[in-house]
């Protein structure tokens, strides 16, 4: 999404413009990343039994590669992460 404001004053030419994205979790990153920024998802790697929430993988394997290890299907665990992260 990206606002635009226009300052109200007389100067046309000067605008504030925002770009607001929206937070995603990729298949691309790692249990650990996803844990230390969102700890809300630790219910959704429970609900996959995926218990490398603690371990030493979790720091360097990405979500792809313990979701095969795991036989999780990667695109489904992705989309429950990011609906934990947008409360939905």
């Amino acid at each position: 999404m990206i606002i635009i404001i226009r300052p109200n004053n007389y100067n046309y030419h000067s605008y504030l413009v925002i770009i607001m994205t929206k937070e995603t979790i990729t298949e691309d990153m790692t249990i650990k990343e996803v844990i230390d920024k969102y700890p809300q998802t630790m219910i959704v790697f429970s609900k996959y039994n995926i218990g490398c929430v603690g371990c030493f993988a979790a720091s360097y394997e990405k979500l792809k590669e313990i979701a095969k290890v795991h036989g999780t299907d990667v695109k489904s665990l992705v989309k429950d992460l990011n609906a934990a992260i947008n409360n939905k």
